[in-house]
């Protein structure tokens, strides 16, 4: 049995997944606000009670925001802060007396799709969560790619590509940069971005909807994301050249997306053709937990 847990701002969810994959149980409960010693209790009780359910005790899996730093042990690039510089694998592994495998949640999220997913059976996988944040994970002959640095994919952290001249210098990012990928193409990126434009507060979805329904100013955002969604995966595609590249987060449900994006990248991509192939997640908000058991 595999355990796997999903670590977030807002909700910490478990997983148990049998050899086959089949689900064994599956829970979440609120994060604790803030309090790193309440979040290491509310994991360890979430195991201690998924066990006892079902009679067994499994391996543990964690996908967290952020990585674990390579000089320190500790966490590092969370946006829930209260985690950074906590040593959070030490703390686990003590609370529950066993190891346990971390990885980003972007990992997660792309080692789900690329074991038994959108992208199963492939050979290089990207997997990007767009909501809230921008993240990324990349999946080779399925297992995750991290890097000596343990940031492999932060494709979020980097500048958006091709600029014109109103994007720049771009928004403030969390980061400490300004007019990162993450910046333009997150759901409140977005947002913003069409409120700077009209004047009017819509959401993501809001945005997809108008724009469908023919409202000029909502088709100019939708416009505008997708030849920055596009941009940002063509310099993937330059350096990475997946065989897939996985969509997730809330901004992966709107369905124009994926037929858009694939005629814009072309123009940045360096090739006559381009063969990557764009699609949507299958197993929606469960990816990142299943991918966590998956580790």
């Amino acid at each position: 049995m595999n355990l796997g847990i999903d670590l977030g701002g807002t909700k910490i969810e478990i997983i148990a997944l049998g050899g086959d994959g089949a689900v064994l149980l599956r829970r979440r409960i609120a994060t604790p606000f803030g309090d790193y010693p309440a979040t290491l209790s509310a994991i360890a009780t979430l195991v201690r009670e998924a066990e006892e359910q079902l009679g067994q005790q499994g391996a543990v899996g964690l996908g967290t925001p952020g990585t674990l730093s390579r000089a320190t042990g500790r966490l590092k690039n969370s946006n829930s802060v209260h985690l950074n510089g906590q040593p959070l694998l030490e703390d686990l592994q003590a609370l529950l007396r066993r190891p346990v495998t971390i990885s980003n949640d972007a990992n997660c999220f792309a080692l789900s799709e690329a074991t038994d997913g959108a992208a199963a059976g492939v050979a290089v996988v990207f997997g990007v969560i767009i909501g809230t944040g921008t993240g990324a994970g990349i999946v080779v002959n399925g297992r995750v790619l991290t890097g000596p640095n343990g940031i492999a994919g932060e494709w979020g952290h980097n500048p958006l590509p091709w600029p014109n001249s109103q994007e720049l210098p771009g928004p403030e990012c969390y980061c400490g940069k300004r007019g990162c990928i993450e910046t333009f193409l997150s759901g409140p990126g977005m947002s913003q971005l069409h409120l700077a434009a009209t004047g009017e507060s819509l959401s993501p979805a809001e945005i997809a909807t108008r724009a469908e329904a023919g409202e000029p100013a909502c088709e100019l955002s939708m416009q505008q994301y997708e030849s920055r969604l596009a941009r940002s995966l063509a310099h993937v595609i330059n350096i990475l050249d997946p065989d897939v590249i996985v969509l997730g987060g809330g901004m992966s449900n709107i369905e124009r997306l994926y037929n858009r994006v694939p005629e814009l990248w072309g123009e940045w991509v360096f090739s006559d053709r381009v063969d990557t192939r764009l699609v949507q997640n299958m197993h929606g908000d469960s990816s990142g937990v299943r991918g966590a058991a998956w580790l």
